[in-house]
This record gives C-alpha cells, structure tokens and sequence, in this order.
C-alpha cells in the first residue's frame, strides 16, 4: 500500500486575475511562488484571509499582526483586503513574474507611443500610466509600492 503525500510542493506557478495589484501585476501574469520563503513588509504573496479561507489572493504584506498577516492591494479601487477581511494566513511568497498577454500587449503599445483603439474602461488609467513608464515591464517584483518599476 502506498501513501500519497499531503505536503505542497514548494514551488507553484499561479496566474494572476483581476486588477487589485495593477500596475505591479496584470490579469494574465503568471507567478512563481515560494513556499515557506521568508515573509517581510512589502513582500507579494500568495494568502487566504481567515474570513474567507475559500479563496486564494494574491496581495502586498504590510505587516504582521497577533492573529496572522496585513495584507493590502495595490490598487485598492479594485480589490478588497484585509481591511474588509481582517487578517491572512501566508501560504507562499513570490519571487518572479512573467508577463502575460496584457502586460505583454501595453508594454509593446507603451514602446510603440500609440495604442490602436480605445482600451476598456478600467484599462484606461493603466495604459496611461504603463505609458509614462519605462517601456518593458520588470522580470522581479518590487519589493515595495516605492521601489521603482
């Protein structure tokens, strides 16, 4: 008889959706996560509130709290955290991100200095700021909202 093991393994690759963390991360990005790396302020990582165990986040640390971890968006017009949810439980914490088709897409209309029809709505604001940034997109994450692009 043979047993089949319940640990995570500790590499995983997540994709990222919807916008709570634009600019940083994209719909569509892909992340690699670390299980049981180092968790410091400013980190982004992979988290389920202990409000809502169901549903996995991808988020930026603020800080550790008695009962688990702050956890923030960087976009909080489009997201929620744990100032609606409370505190988190820090499953793993990213290390590299790969652009997916919509970083991909405002990076190369951003170097172009045109984009070809309007965006969507909520893209709007994005695509105006990818276009005042540097032209490709970063390969790590920012350690903090203030560490450059």
């Amino acid at each position: 008889m043979s047993r089949r093991s319940t640990q995570l393994t500790p590499w995983q690759l997540i994709r990222v959706e919807g916008h709570s963390m634009t600019p940083t991360l994209l719909p569509g990005d892909w992340l690699l996560v670390r299980h049981g790396a180092p968790i410091v302020a400013g980190s982004v990582v992979l988290g389920r509130f202990q409000g809502g165990p169901e549903l996995l986040v991808v988020k930026r640390v603020r800080a550790r709290s008695g009962r688990g971890w702050h956890l923030l968006s960087d976009n909080a017009a489009a997201g929620s955290d744990s100032r609606q949810h409370g505190p988190a439980d820090v499953l793993a914490r990213a290390l590299l991100r790969w652009p997916g088709p919509l970083s991909r897409q405002l990076a190369r209309s951003a170097a172009d200095g045109a984009v070809t029809g309007a965006p969507p709505a909520p893209l709007a604001r994005l695509t105006r700021l990818i276009r005042t940034a540097r032209a490709s997109l970063p390969r790590r994450l920012p350690r903090s909202e203030d560490e450059p692009l």
